[in-house]
């Protein structure tokens, strides 16, 4: 099933990915797979998503091709099998159990397709107590312990927006899941199921921490520890004009760079000697208070003092190293992160913008040998009730 669709480069060039519509993680790890080359068909419930987001804008479903198929129509789940049976990957979003009800689920799609990846992207998981309920990142990630982590201490914990668990913790997870399964079917020509839950990889995140927990190099508090602002020379600091840098001198050589670029002395023994951690703290708030963040950019630049500006969404495109590495692309009008990560022999790119709710549905039936995919039948207005909801975010 690695025959060619959408005119597409790398390395998943030729797997066929079925995409069931949902909101968060699904869309990203899908849009992955898309910028990694694969074939990636979403599959559009009618009347959309209900973002409240011009589809057009939503970067998400850039490389992919839409069909509209109503589940809940007598003819939808048959036509969603026929993608399936065609498919190397499939991957839904809904709470446990709904997926079957509607006639999609692993048995069904693999009674048609034995070798078919099935990735399942949950907040909760497919089980467990909380398997049931609806959630969001920010509840997910709170059960984990790692957001309790983030902040300064006496304050309310930093909401990281969702990319700690939507997309960390989940995207990413389920990505690899279904790579992993994909390698094991080709290998086997047996499928399975990839149970990918935000809880279990943001909790898999925070593997290094519970380590130095463990022994005794963590304090199970915020702002306490070397890497989570705690640390005077690990943290962020406010500049004249309101700006902010970023510090993260950690070695003793860059730490030494830090303070003679700062232009401070006779803080050496203080890296080590955390009873003049609050010492260091002020005389560094201070410095950086003195100057413009554009002013400390221009003293650090060049050096290895592990210093950087911390910049804007709007700004952080036309950042000099960005902007050489072509870190970010415009495509249709909208700037936007460039496929990532790299490679050398099958290159990635944004071939498409957003794909619009059913836009290429006559190409994929004709590509993926489907003829009855493009149907004239009614069109519903979409709604799904709140256990069909996508619950990764």
């Amino acid at each position: 099933m690695t025959t060619a669709g959408t005119p597409g480069q790398g390395p998943l060039h030729g797997v066929r990915v079925v995409e069931l519509a949902g909101i968060g993680p699904g869309p990203f790890a899908c849009m992955l797979l898309a910028d990694l080359g694969a074939d990636v068909v979403r599959v559009d419930r009618p009347g959309g998503p209900g973002l409240g987001i011009d589809p057009a804008y939503d970067v998400t479903n850039r490389n992919k091709r839409s069909v509209v198929v109503d589940l809940k129509a007598p003819d939808g789940p048959a036509r969603v099998l026929d993608l399936a049976a065609r498919a190397d990957v499939l991957v839904e979003g809904y709470r446990p159990g709904v997926a079957e009800r509607l006639g999609v689920g692993p048995g069904a799609c693999h009674a048609r397709n034995p070798a078919l990846v099935y990735g399942r992207m949950t907040g909760w998981g497919q089980d467990g107590p909380l398997a049931d309920r609806a959630g969001h990142d920010v509840a997910y990630i709170a059960l984990t312990g790692t957001l309790g982590m983030i902040g300064r201490p006496g304050e309310p914990p930093a909401v990281p927006a969702n990319l700690l668990g939507d997309y960390a913790g989940g995207s990413l997870y389920l990505v690899v899941g279904v790579l992993a399964a994909l390698h094991h079917a080709r290998a086997t020509g047996t499928g399975q199921v990839v149970d990918a839950a935000i809880v279990d990889g943001t909790a898999h995140l925070s593997a290094m921490i519970h380590g130095m927990l463990a022994a005794g190099g963590w304090q199970d508090r915020r702002g306490a520890n070397l890497l989570d602002g705690g640390c005077p020379y690990y943290g962020t600091y406010a500049t004249a004009d309101g700006g902010y840098m970023a510090v993260g001198a950690l070695e003793p050589r860059f730490y030494e760079e830090f303070l003679r670029l700062l232009g401070l002395d006779g803080l050496t023994g203080a890296r080590t000697d955390v009873t003049r951690w609050d010492e260091l703290r002020a005389r560094v708030a201070a410095r950086f208070a003195s100057r413009t963040r554009d002013e400390w950019t221009a003293v650090f630049a060049g050096s290895d003092a592990c210093v950087a500006p911390v910049l804007s969404l709007r700004e952080a495109p036309h950042h000099p190293h960005l902007a050489a590495r072509s870190t970010f692309t415009c495509q249709g009008g909208i700037t936007q992160p460039a496929p990532a990560p790299r490679f050398s022999a099958t290159p990635t790119a944004v071939r498409t913008g957003p794909a619009l709710p059913g836009d290429g549905a006559a190409a994929v039936a004709r590509d993926w040998g489907i003829p009855g995919l493009v149907t004239d039948g009614p069109v519903t207005d979409g709604a799904l009730p709140d256990d069909l909801v996508a619950d990764g975010d």
